[in-house]
């Protein structure tokens, strides 16, 4: 989005909105230009904290952006269900992994074993 000075805007930020304001801190007095730039420093530090910068390669890149096209869903927006999808299943692996030694103690060996017993 660009915005000229002394216009707002807001900005897409996924679950929440960012609320922006351009302004120019010559025309201000200097003790309001110094209050409006630790209120923004604030803002940009309590907003960024959510944001994630990565890097793709040209074919994943090229993947993405042809799935985002075809979907009509923004990268963003893939990227997080992607990366939500994929701590759900490391997290399950995990927990399988703790859980296994007590499922083999009890006879519970394989997959196929444990769908027996609750079938």
């Amino acid at each position: 989005m660009n915005l000229r000075c002394g216009e707002e805007g807001t900005v897409d930020g996924g679950p929440g909105e960012i609320k922006t304001r351009v302004v120019k801190f010559g025309s201000m007095k200097s003790s309001e230009a110094s209050d409006l730039r630790s209120r923004e420093i604030c803002n940009t530090l309590c907003d960024m904290r959510n944001a994630v910068t990565i890097r793709l390669d040209q074919d994943l890149d090229r993947m993405l952006d042809e799935f985002c096209r075809r979907s009509k869903r923004k990268r963003s927006e893939v990227v997080r269900d992607a990366l939500r999808r994929q701590l759900s299943l490391m997290t399950f692996e995990q927990l399988r992994h703790k859980a296994m030694p007590f499922a083999e103690a009890r006879g519970f060996l394989t997959d196929e074993d444990v769908f027996k017993a609750v079938s």
